[in-house]
């Protein structure tokens, strides 16, 4: 459903508090940085993104929530001539036809995981949920894990949140090269004005552009 934009992005967990919200926006902001304004949307019901941008006095982009069990059927209808989606989707477990929806629309699903144990535990539903969501895809959408929250502020191939990427490998996921460090800088940033530069989302926004180009 995503034909007609080169990058559509959703982030999707099981439970709340992951730093789903926290990615979207600070992805959104990077690629608009980047040149790529994009339209942000808001798919839970909750509506955290669309309240930041009110709170910070709108977003440099579009904002719109789409609380519905069709996100992947209207998305199309805000686009434009844009060249990318961020999709902020809600919790699997407690709104499940909502985030099946945004991942039909999706091409990239990136699942926001803090190298904790009891967070490593929570993925293997998630491949459950994955899988059943591919095959009502025409195609088969992307996905890896964004390590967030880890112990580090530099690269994760070594050190505490080390371990972690390995588990994940092991199970199957791919896990992203660009992580997101434990920073006050995004624990509190809701509601404030976002400047993406010289952060670790604007790794990862060209990390996802990198990906998308090599399809």
């Amino acid at each position: 459903m995503s034909f007609l934009v080169p990058l559509s992005c959703a982030f999707v967990n099981l439970k709340p508090g992951v730093g789903k919200t926290t990615s979207a926006v600070w992805l959104a902001h990077a690629l608009y940085e980047l040149g790529m304004p994009p339209l942000l949307v808001d798919g839970d019901p909750a509506a955290s993104a669309l309240r930041w941008s009110e709170l910070a006095n709108g977003f440099p982009f579009p904002v719109i929530a789409l609380p519905v069990g069709d996100v992947h059927r209207r998305v199309n209808d805000f686009l434009g001539n844009r060249q990318a989606v961020v999709l902020d989707a809600p919790q699997l477990e407690d709104h499940p036809r909502i985030a099946r929806s945004i991942m039909r629309y999706a091409g990239e699903w990136i699942v926001p995981v803090t190298p904790a144990p009891i967070e490593l535990d929570r993925m293997a539903p998630i491949r459950g949920e994955m899988a059943d969501v591919q095959s009502l895809r025409a195609e088969p959408a992307r996905s890896a894990v964004l390590l967030n929250r880890t112990n580090r502020p530099d690269a994760t191939r070594t050190g505490p949140d080390a371990d972690a990427r390995e588990a994940l490998t092991e199970r199957g996921f791919e896990v992203l090269d660009t992580h997101i460090a434990r920073l006050d800088l995004y624990a509190q940033s809701f509601g404030n004005p976002v400047q993406a530069k010289g952060s670790a989302y604007m790794d990862f926004a060209e990390e996802l552009i990198k990906r998308q180009d090599e399809v």
